[in-house]
């Protein structure tokens, strides 16, 4: 009898049977508010009649052509939509499945289109599990442990992560760019040194948003250097953060951008865009895919597209994202155990550290556990495990967000007393 890996550890016990909205029920019908979606990806909550009617619409016409092979009219479509919600000046875009294969075409394209080795990652950031992926991943060991050796050429630099340094947050800005200036001075001359690769809110590595000072400070050193900077929007753009990306809260400028998740409401699609001059210079043959783009999966952004703009979703994430920090500062006030709360829009996190000011990834977990028994489903990130976050979809509204809060609190009670 076959069974799922081992390795698989679910991080709460349901077997989901349906969804409707941020709503999950499992297979005795018991409801859930899920505060997961799916880790960011299910942006307009699950089962959307929109975008599952355009899903529904497509696979009675093609389920699958393969867009080196044949081009269909999803695909040219979404490439025109994605057009009015890019940043400005990329206008080029490939399609990929994952955020891992995202992050292997982007560092791929930057380095054939400057001729250097050198990718410069920040500490904290998670780009994938795919070997080039998890060799930039610096979030955790457990992502990049046990299969050395990783891919050359990459070099960590501090991220200002203000929470882990103890510090203000303009001193934590301050010794990231002075380390990356000793970083280039050091071990990867910027002469060697294709792109910068950053998260402007980092994602498994504990919900620390970057600030304008720092991203400033990247593309000002990218723009002297001729490097290129790359941001990894796969889990903070399409509105999460409560700006259409995330790197709109600090102005910053991207040479390269990464997107997956939010991107299609839980169908499998990524991609990364550039200016059309930029992406050019890739080398023939070095993009391409079985299922990238994918009809029904190009369908289903279509219409995400068209919920997100119809509804008002960006402005739903930024308005329930503060009434959600709100509730969240409130149970933390009551709780020394809980440090911090930060994050942007809908995209909170909760770090937990004992008396000695450690973190604490045990009362982290216990406290993730308690929600998940009272139906309120979390997930934890931080390199200890020490951040409980809260990733509802974009359509969460403020009754849903209440009841979480609620929840939220008696777990928190139940755990810490």
């Amino acid at each position: 009898m076959a069974k799922l890996s081992p390795i698989l550890k679910q991080a709460t016990p349901v077997v989901a049977a349906r969804g409707e909205g941020v709503q999950l029920f499992d297979e005795g019908d018991r409801r859930y508010l899920d505060f997961t979606a799916g880790i960011g990806v299910t942006s307009t909550g699950h089962s959307h009649q929109k975008v599952v009617e355009a899903a529904q619409r497509q696979i009675a016409n093609l389920v699958h052509g393969q867009y080196t092979t044949v081009r269909h009219r999803p695909l040219l479509d979404l490439v025109d939509r994605l057009g009015t919600v890019l940043p400005a000046g990329l206008d080029s875009l490939f399609f990929a499945n994952s955020g891992s294969e995202a992050a292997e075409a982007a560092i791929r394209l930057a380095r054939q289109a400057t001729g250097r080795p050198n990718i410069v990652v920040f500490h904290g950031g998670f780009h994938g599990r795919t070997v080039a992926a998890a060799s930039m991943t610096t979030s955790g060991t457990k992502f990049r442990a046990g299969f050395s050796p990783l891919m050359a050429g990459v070099v960590i630099s501090p991220f200002p992560d203000a929470p882990h340094f103890g510090w203000p947050q303009e001193q934590a800005t301050e010794f990231a760019l002075r380390q990356l200036d000793y970083t280039l001075q050091t071990q990867s001359a910027p002469a060697d040194t294709a792109a910068f690769l950053v998260e402007p809110v980092l994602g498994e590595g504990g919900y620390v948003p970057a600030d304008k000072a720092f991203l400033d400070g990247l593309r000002e050193r990218a723009d002297r250097h001729g490097i290129l900077l790359i941001i990894d929007e796969v889990q903070t753009g399409f509105g999460r953060t409560g700006e259409f990306w995330g790197h709109d809260h600090f102005g910053s400028r991207p040479d390269i951008i990464m997107t997956a998740k939010g991107l299609a409401s839980g169908f499998p699609l990524s991609a990364i865009a550039a200016s059309e001059a930029l992406m050019s210079k890739a080398w023939p043959g070095s993009q391409g895919g079985t299922y990238g783009a994918n009809a029904v999966a190009c369908a289903a952004a279509l219409a995400t597209l068209d919920v997100i703009e119809e509804e008002g979703l960006v402005k739903n994430a930024a308005e329930r994202g503060a009434e959600l920090r709100s509730a969240l500062e409130q149970v933390a006030s009551k709780h020394e155990a809980i440090t911090d709360v930060r994050g942007l829009g809908l995209m909170l996190g909760n770090e937990f550290r004992n008396p000695d000011g450690e973190p604490d990834g045990a009362t982290a977990a216990a406290a993730q556990q308690e929600a998940a028994r009272r139906g309120l489903l979390l997930l934890t990130c931080g390199a200890w495990g020490q951040v409980v976050r809260f990733i509802p979809a974009l359509v969460v509204d403020s009754a849903a967000i209440d009841e979480a809060a609620g929840l939220w609190a008696q777990s928190v009670e139940a755990v810490l007393g």
